[in-house]
């Protein structure tokens, strides 16, 4: 295993009582990066680092590369380092199991050394969701068992100079990756322009219902013996506050993995029918569940994605869902039945038609913004479970 790093230097003190670190500007920190050598940037937003993609999308927009999911960051990172780039991967603690694979097999494998900035959801002491719980208790543990050389983000603009000079001799030395863990508040808000929504395509566009009426007239028009399955973020809150009942599985965390879910519960529930709400960041993380679903053929399974082409849950950073026809992509898998649908008269119809060609794929333009006092769900994930699990065998 290699070694420890030597110690980061001391944090400052803390703040006074009733004042919370004001963290470190994100524009500053996109500039120390790049004095330093590095870029491009890719990965998958979190909400800790959200202000510094914000501000590489508005400031430096040829730096950012979206990806769907961090194990594909990596590689992308991979690739900008053959040739002959410094690239570096931000992405969500909760999402280090999907570079575990690329990780420990193409950047140790082929000495591709990538620096990847980690943040740490779950970081024990400060409360966060119970998705991050385990996550959060690892994280260090096992980016030292990937053999990633790691170390806290710098608490101020010199200390991370310096550790951005360190970080570059290692990866230089030893053609291995080095990662910071990015903890809560370490970077500020970002207060230059929104970035526009990139690459082609429309996007959602205007006089679109938001994602709590698409759920509402969904929930409507289903068969009430639905099995419901909902991914992660402000669908599964939103459903969960509007339309609970025990037939609803709240797939809180796991993002991507909510339309597999539904798969293996249709696969073995098929006297029922099945819909999962999906999201399209969410979607596009796992795009080859569609073509599980294509390939198994479901009947009885139905597949909405709410698309707002934003990652809402984590400050609304664009996905690449406007250039990519999902519903061609569903019928090239194998999907009987595949529409793209604006309004809600339009998603009544699609939602009756699918009911009777399974595997079906319904993906609702929908506009983003969510109810801000929207609470967290209310019922513990294992509850959710085995009420859900309960149901499926009545």
């Amino acid at each position: 295993m290699s070694p420890r790093p030597a110690p980061a230097p001391p944090a400052p003190a803390p703040p006074a009582a009733g004042r919370a670190p004001a963290g470190l500007d994100p524009a500053a920190v996109v500039r120390a990066f790049v004095r330093a050598g590095f870029g491009p940037f890719t990965g998958v937003p979190c909400s800790f680092l959200g202000p510094v993609i914000s501000c590489l999308q508005h400031e430096r927009p040829d730096s950012y590369l979206i990806a769907g999911n961090e194990g594909e960051a990596v590689a992308i990172a991979a690739g900008a380092r053959l040739a002959g780039r410094v690239p570096a991967v931000i992405l969500q603690n909760s999402g280090l199991g999907n570079t575990v694979n690329p990780v420990t097999s193409l950047l140790h494998t082929l000495r591709i050394p990538v620096l990847l900035l980690v943040t740490w959801r779950g970081e024990p002491g400060r409360p966060d969701e119970p998705q991050h719980e385990l996550m959060g208790r690892i994280t260090p543990a096992l980016l030292d068992a990937m053999e990633v050389r790691n170390e806290p983000f710098p608490a101020d603009a010199a200390g991370l100079d310096e550790r951005l000079a360190v970080a570059s001799a290692h990866m230089r030395d030893t053609g291995l990756p080095f990662a910071f863990i990015v903890p809560k508040g370490a970077i500020g808000p970002y207060d230059g322009a929104p970035a526009p929504a990139p690459g082609p395509g429309p996007g959602p566009g205007p006089g679109l219902m938001l994602r709590a009426e698409a759920i509402d007239r969904i929930m409507r028009v289903l068969d009430p013996r639905t099995l419901v399955v909902a991914t992660t973020g402000k669908t599964a809150r939103e459903l969960e506050r509007d339309r609970d009942r025990p037939g609803n599985l709240y797939v809180v965390g796991s993002m991507g993995c909510a339309s597999s879910v539904a798969l293996g519960v249709s696969l073995h529930a098929p006297g029922r029918p099945v819909a999962v709400l999906d999201g399209d960041g969410a979607a596009l993380m796992r795009l080859e569940a569609v073509a599980g679903i294509g390939h198994h053929a479901p009947v009885n399974l139905l597949h909405i994605v709410l698309d707002n082409a934003a990652y809402e849950s984590t400050g609304a950073q664009p996905t690449a869902s406007p250039g990519v026809d999902l519903a061609a992509v569903a019928r090239a898998c194998g999907y009987r039945y595949a529409r793209d649908v604006r309004t809600a008269d339009e998603l009544d119809a699609a939602v009756r038609a699918a009911a009777e060609a399974g595997p079906a794929m319904v993906r609702v333009r929908i506009a983003p913004g969510s109810d801000p006092a929207l609470g967290r769900p209310a019922l513990a994930p294992p509850e959710s479970a085995a009420r859900f699990q309960k149901e499926v065998r009545s």
